[in-house]
């Protein structure tokens, strides 16, 4: 704050200044508070005077002053007149209401435009609309809006029309754009992101199809090479494993899974270690990736582009007589390649033009995706999410029962449209361009909506639970190896029944118990159902036989040790054998070997091999 001393000097110095001066500068130019020129520059004025240089040409200079005067002209001959103005409903942009009276009110954001122009230049004007609520195409004229600009039954069409390259032949566009209209697409939010869910998200399809392809190719690849390197180096010291068993070590080291073959050779150790390593790192960014994707994964929606809608055949649902029709059914539009699902009935053009219902009566209930301009859209959800909100205070997913995709479905340039020939553009133009710069009319499009985004794709404060969808791959990996092993178990017991059946038509040929070259052979246990009668007892078809059959001989020693014709009566009879005449048994040669032939309990004859080395092992088999 300033002392005293300082307001006396400062009051001092000011006697000395001189007066001001309350003349403005010649040929300055005034406007007035709605920026139209108050200054009146007279026709005759020279170029200099205007702004221009002395080396304008004096064709430009005429050229302005034709079109001040015809702005002049323009401006005297609208002042007071009554224009017709056609609409479309369209809400928010443009809705129109009929009073009790009779008239037709327009509302929304383009007769908030109106209304300025008409405050501006002084009209009077009254609403009307096409008798379909549908913009109109070269084929679909009728009853459409362009079909009264087309006739110039209207002055003006006061909506927010994107510019299609069908109807420029039918209507003017004005010059000013006032937005870029986007429409996009709204669905059920679905329970789990589209980017995958359970054990299969962290790596995407061909990932795992490459992963499954190496654990293929893998193992026998390894006995390839193990066979090649042992024959040009003649090495014997590393035996060749067999495919089998590198297949399941390439498998178990997949599993994290310790192996028991031990290679020798340096490349085969090699090899086996290179599969380690890409083991190792292939599951460690699986773990990493998957936990991530546990917690932190964002949310994606399973339509986002019109790709996504043309390749999954999905049905969607838009405006009847709108801009996705027509650039849907116009040859040079972006959306012509959807044409073939209005053909297969993918696509629904509805004559309603109430949001809520369409909403509720397709996307809810139908599961149709709903095509919409941004406009629309944010103001319908917004209403649809207070309205859940007072039903259900705490519950996100309730509020938000639906999702809007973030990519475009449409783009196009949004403006008035005239009638051709019609000068209005001339003067209404100007004044939407300043509208638009000074971004007025995007304000007024997103007036009544608030600053936070509605209904986002991933609702941040819900917290990620896992659920039976995230663990759904692992029930099915179960099912899979238990079905898996059950075909197997039943292709053994086929296979065992088929031997079986061979195995008992070459009895049939060669008797029971004999094989082709003549020597005893045991019965196969499919065909130990029928038991001999023995001791005056019968036995049933079915019964087992394998306590009878698996009787062993008497051991090797009770035969020819010291003592041996008593011990072995004495093991005959502990062992419940019966020799017939000679109680030593026969001894036979078959195919160069000695044989002791006796005869078992079964009446079926037993060989013993008399050699030691033979005996020892059969004696070992039996006992053991």
């Amino acid at each position: 704050m300033a002392t005293g001393i300082e307001l006396m000097v400062a009051a001092a110095l000011c006697l000395a200044c001189p007066p001001m001066n309350n003349t403005l500068p010649e040929e300055l130019i005034l406007l007035d508070e709605f920026g139209s020129v108050v200054t009146d520059v007279p026709l005759d004025v020279h170029a200099e005077n205007v702004g221009l240089d002395e080396e304008t040409p004096m064709e430009t200079l005429e050229v302005l002053r034709n079109k001040r005067e015809k702005l002049r002209n323009m401006k005297a001959w609208i002042n007071g007149r009554h224009l017709r103005i056609a609409t479309l409903e369209d809400y928010p942009l443009s809705y129109t209401e009929v009073l009790e009276n009779g008239t037709r009110v327009g509302h929304g954001v383009s007769f908030q435009i109106i209304e300025f122009l008409q405050e501006k230049f002084n009209f009077t004007y009254e609403v009307v609309v096409p008798q379909d609520n549908i913009l109109g195409s070269k084929v679909d004229l009728d009853r459409s809006l362009i079909e009264m600009l087309n006739n110039s039954e209207v002055d003006i069409a006061a909506a927010f029309i994107p510019s299609l390259s069908e109807q420029r032949s039918f209507v003017f566009y004005s010059t000013t754009t006032l937005d870029e209209g986007e429409w996009i697409m709204v669905m059920r939010r679905p329970r789990e992101s589209a980017g995958g869910s359970g054990l299969l998200a962290p790596f995407e399809f061909y990932v795992w199809i490459l992963i499954f392809v190496s654990l293929l190719a893998v193992g026998p690849i390894i006995y390839m090479l193990i066979i090649v390197r042992n024959r040009l180096t003649g090495d014997t010291k590393q035996q060749p494993y067999s495919l089998g068993h590198c297949a399941w070590f390439v498998y178990g080291a997949l599993m994290k899974q310790g192996s028991t073959l031990s290679p020798i050779a340096d490349s085969t150790r090699l090899l086996f270690a290179t599969w380690w390593i890409f083991i190792t790192i292939l599951t460690s960014f699986y773990t990493a990736n998957l936990t991530a994707f546990l917690t932190l994964s964002k949310f994606t929606l399973p339509y986002n582009t019109v790709n996504d809608i043309l390749t999954k055949n999905k049905h969607f649902v838009s405006m009847r007589g709108g801009a996705i029709e027509y650039a849907i059914r116009t040859t040079n539009e972006s959306l012509y390649l959807l044409n073939r699902m209005i053909q297969n009935n993918y696509a629904v053009f509805t004559e309603t033009s109430n949001d809520t219902y369409n909403l509720q009566n397709y996307v809810e209930r139908n599961g149709y995706v709903f095509v919409r301009d941004r406009p629309a859209i944010n103001i319908m959800l917004y209403r649809d999410y207070l309205y859940r909100k007072s039903v259900s205070f705490n519950d996100e997913k309730v509020h938000c029962p639906f999702a809007m995709a973030k990519e475009p479905f449409l783009k196009k340039k949004r403006t008035f449209a005239y009638p051709i020939g019609s000068n209005l553009s001339e003067l209404f133009d100007p004044e939407l361009l300043n509208l638009v710069e000074s971004g007025i009319i995007k304000h007024l499009s997103a007036r009544e909506l608030p600053s936070a985004e509605i209904c986002p794709q991933d609702l941040g404060s819900t917290e990620r639970q896992l659920r039976n969808g995230d663990l759904m791959m692992t029930y099915y990996i179960m099912l899979a190896g238990f079905a898996t092993s059950l075909v197997v178990f039943t292709t053994e017991l086929l296979f065992r029944y088929i031997n079986a059946r061979h195995e008992a038509n070459k009895w049939a040929r060669h008797g029971i118990g004999r094989s082709p070259n003549g020597q005893s052979v045991k019965p196969s246990r499919w065909l130990r159902g029928l038991r001999r009668l023995h001791s005056g007892d019968k036995q049933l078809l079915g019964s087992s036989t394998h306590a009878q059959n698996v009787t062993p001989p008497p051991p090797y020693q009770s035969i020819f040790n010291h003592g041996g014709e008593h011990q072995w009566h004495q093991a005959g009879k502990g062992h419940g054998l019966v020799l017939g005449g000679n109680q030593n048994g026969v001894r036979r040669m078959i195919n160069g070997r000695d044989y002791i032939v006796f005869r078992n309990a079964n009446g079926q004859s037993q060989l013993v091999p008399v050699r030691s080395p033979s005996a020892a092992l059969f004696q070992y088999t039996y006992t053991e």
